[in-house]
């Protein structure tokens, strides 16, 4: 990055802010209903046992891999697949910049989606606000603006607009948001745990989550779901990642950045499911009911304990918190990657331009009939290709010492061949794998 390009993007100023930021990307729907669902649906505390071995193995070597590859080039996505294909053969790089377009068209297309149930929270909110969740149907409510056309424009609108506007200062703006943001999601999250442990049959729920049953560790599926689950609550998607490197000191030392990450990501799936799985037990409701999960189950169950409706509203704010911080992430990696391929635009119309492609779609995308197939398309397809592109990108493509070089700068310790070869022998064929069961059986992780 050149030193205007610095100027106007900056940097983080502090590990615990870029560790925020980068968690509040992978903190997401990914988080609060995904990981309940797919812990709830493949055997609780085997799932949890087999998420966590691909956790570590993931965070040790393709986050910190997206971290230093987006470091080294000083830019997102598509200036990064660039270099990291002219590091091997300099005549390479054009190739390697059409690469990365795929990956970044997945960020584009998933906040398309993304932004239209960040709506459907941001409508549960006001609901919650004015009191009116607490006495109506939530199956005919959710019903009645999830399956009906342009239901949720105002909030759409301010969901979108909302999160550009926090992008205005790259970097610091990112920064200073999720500094609140995270905390008060944590926060939320752990207070909501409290309350559901006093539910009676909520115990049950903590047996389940946190017992193994050592058969279903012979299931292959469960450890393909974990793997898929622990891939994307990542976001090492081979772009959403990369632009927050570009934004980290030479002196930080990547690796242990993306330790602090995996383990503040974790610990909000597992707060998220401390509060839905005992819950869902407490009062034998469907665990793996995905969005309805939100809208018609936790609003049932608050509504029947005192003070349903204040929990509520701190559910849904903590909801908006996760989804406004993951959306940032998405948008960012391709503003700047646009910034950066087309450096006349500016800033600010780089972000009207982001505005006006994810409303002029995604206003047409509001019942879920429409923006779930949209969603299934990007899941199955773009994201498992990108993901697989970056890692075979990274560890087979890009030279070694250059890698290497990279993720041993303001390290301790230089990392070992062994890191390298997890990289190459296990972490590119992971994702290869789960590639060929999303396109192949049509799984959307």
């Amino acid at each position: 990055m050149n030193s205007h390009h610095e100027k106007k993007h900056g940097q983080f100023t502090s590990r615990w802010g870029f560790v925020l930021s980068a968690v509040g990307s992978a903190v997401g729907m990914a988080n609060v209903w995904g990981f309940p669902a797919k812990m709830g649906s493949n055997g609780g505390g085997a799932f949890l046992l087999a998420y966590l071995v691909f956790i570590l193995l993931f965070s040790t070597v393709g986050l910190s891999a997206e971290y230093a590859v987006g470091r080294r080039a000083r830019t997102g996505t598509l200036g990064s697949y660039r270099m990291a294909w002219a590091s091997r053969e300099e005549g390479l790089g054009r190739a390697g910049g059409l690469v990365g377009w795929l990956p970044l068209a997945g960020s584009m297309c998933i906040a398309i989606g993304y932004a239209v149930i960040i709506s459907y929270v941001l409508k549960a909110f006001f609901t919650s606000v004015t009191g009116s969740m607490m006495t109506l149907d939530t199956a005919g409510w959710f019903e009645s603006f999830s399956q009906s056309e342009y239901s949720v424009v105002p909030f759409h609108a301010i969901v979108v607009v909302g999160t550009l506007l926090t992008l205005l200062l790259g970097a610091k703006s990112i920064e200073k948001s999720n500094q609140i943001m995270m905390p008060l999601f944590f926060i939320i999250f752990a207070v909501l745990a409290v309350r559901v442990a006093f539910l009676p049959g909520a115990a049950a729920g903590y047996r389940y989550m946190f017992t193994p049953r050592w058969e279903d560790l012979r299931n292959p599926m469960v450890w393909i779901w974990a793997m898929g689950q622990a891939f994307f609550s990542l976001s090492i998607t081979g772009s959403g990642m990369i632009v927050y490197g570009a934004y980290l000191r030479p002196e930080e030392d990547v690796a242990a950045l993306a330790r602090q990450t995996a383990l503040f990501d974790t610990i909000a799936a597992l707060v998220a499911a401390l509060v839905i799985i005992p819950a869902c037990f407490a009062y034998g409701l469907d665990v793996g009911a995905g969005p309805a999960l939100l809208f018609v189950t936790l609003p049932r169950i608050l509504q029947d304990i005192p003070l349903g409706w204040l929990f509520a509203v701190i559910l849904y704010t903590a909801m908006v918190f996760a989804g406004v911080s993951s959306l940032q992430n998405m948008f960012e990696a391709v503003g700047e990657s646009l910034l950066h391929r087309f450096p006349r635009l500016n800033r600010r119309l780089m972000l009207a331009i982001l505005c006006a492609v994810c409303l002029g779609i995604g206003l047409h995308m509001e019942p879920i009939s429409k923006w779930g197939p949209w969603m299934d398309i990007v899941s199955i397809y773009i994201i498992p290709i990108g993901a697989t592109l970056g890692a075979v990108s990274w560890f087979w493509i890009m030279r070694r010492e250059d890698l290497l070089e990279e993720v041993g700068q303001g390290a301790k310790k230089a990392p070992s061949p062994l890191w390298y070869n997890l990289g190459r022998y296990v972490y590119v064929p992971c994702a290869a794998i789960l590639c060929a069961v999303a396109l192949l059986f049509k799984v959307a992780f």
